[in-house]
């Protein structure tokens, strides 16, 4: 790979601590969620961390998929639901689920540029194949 960009963050005090980036623009306080046992309240986390990044990502590949099909999206969004639990031999694992909505658009064709964002375009959708479960629902 030749890289066009790197992110770089430090994380400080794992999920109880800090996360900040290289620039200095990301800069936030972590905090187990309280459905994990945690205070959650003001904080994030790594799911939501994972949750934004995976979203912005996506959606941005849905938006080229449709444009380079001549048939560009005006309004959309996506959301990403990660979930985080317990596989069968007891350790954490990751789920996600990609909401896509196209308002004004006929859900099979979004359906069909969702599902080519997600097999041939999202670095994201790359990395997690084969690692973490991946459902995607046109809403």
């Amino acid at each position: 790979m030749q890289p066009l960009y790197t992110a770089t963050a430090t994380a400080i005090g794992g999920r109880n601590g800090s996360i900040k980036s290289s620039d200095g623009v990301l800069d936030l306080h972590l905090a187990y969620p309280k459905e994990l046992g945690g205070p959650g309240g003001a904080a994030t986390n790594p799911e939501q961390l994972f949750a934004a990044g995976y979203a912005a990502c996506f959606e941005n590949a849905l938006l080229r998929v449709a444009r380079e099909r001549g048939a560009p999206i005006r309004d959309s969004s996506v959301t990403a639901h990660v979930a985080i639990g317990r596989n069968k031999d007891n350790f954490f694992e990751l789920a996600v689920e990609l909401e896509v909505s196209v308002p004004g658009r006929d859900n099979s064709e979004i359906e069909q540029l969702t599902k080519i964002a997600h097999e041939e375009v999202c670095p994201y959708s790359r990395a997690t194949r084969g690692n973490i479960e991946v459902k995607l629902r046109v809403a």
